[in-house]
């Protein structure tokens, strides 16, 4: 896949399976979204095959080196396994992979995490970041294994100011666990994208008014 390709390709499969919908939606945040992505509708063969090859593009692009993944509980676990399998197969890196259970095990192999022992450096692998739970708990569990997080993947950056301070949501992550942030896209990538989408251009200008209103300034 060329280079930055897998941002086209990754939204027009988002678009094409309505995993990017448009309207009124109320965040947790309580903020008024004209759009709403939810990862969980790429829930077929065909979505899980192109989805884990946009991952896998985008994380052969990375700036910054790693040594295995990680997919926290729940929505980052086959986020992992579907990475990991393309990158394996389409870009002949063979990366081992761990994820987390919510609740910890004593029985059987015991513990929080399962899949590759976790060591040395690790990629977080996730959808989107709202207040950084599931991330701050990954890097727990990394840490306390006596690895380092690497960085965190996810799919989109909302690129929003915080509701309480007025850093956008990733940057407050990447400051408080001194790791980088990366995404697949960002809002900006989509707006973009939507400009040249006849059949989607109507939803432009609400997506600007949101990003005049709650929008971080871009790296």
């Amino acid at each position: 896949m060329p280079t930055n390709a897998f941002k086209t390709q990754f939204l027009k499969l988002a678009l094409e399976l309505d995993v990017l919908q448009f309207g009124r939606f109320k965040l947790k945040s309580g903020r008024i979204s004209p759009y709403f992505f939810n990862s969980g509708l790429f829930n077929t063969g065909y979505a899980g095959a192109r989805l884990g090859r946009c991952y896998a593009a985008a994380i052969a692009a990375l700036d910054f080196e790693f040594d295995m993944l990680f997919g926290p509980a729940y929505k980052g676990i086959p986020l992992a396994v579907l990475a990991a399998a393309a990158l394996a197969e389409h870009h002949e890196l063979d990366y081992p992979f761990a994820y987390n259970r919510k609740e910890q095990k004593d029985h059987g192999e015991g513990g929080r995490a399962i899949g590759a022992p976790i060591a040395g450096r690790v990629l977080i692998v996730d959808d989107v970041i709202t207040a950084g739970t599931a991330i701050r708990e990954a890097v727990d569990i990394i840490r306390e294994a006596g690895a380092a997080p690497a960085g965190v993947l996810i799919a989109l950056d909302r690129e929003e100011v915080g509701t309480k301070a007025r850093l956008p949501t990733v940057q407050q992550v990447e400051a408080e666990l001194a790791i980088p942030v990366r995404s697949i896209v960002s809002f900006t990538d989509l707006v973009e994208h939507l400009e040249g989408e006849r059949a989607f251009a109507e939803h432009v200008a609400a997506m600007r008014a949101y990003r005049d209103r709650y929008g971080a300034a871009t790296k």
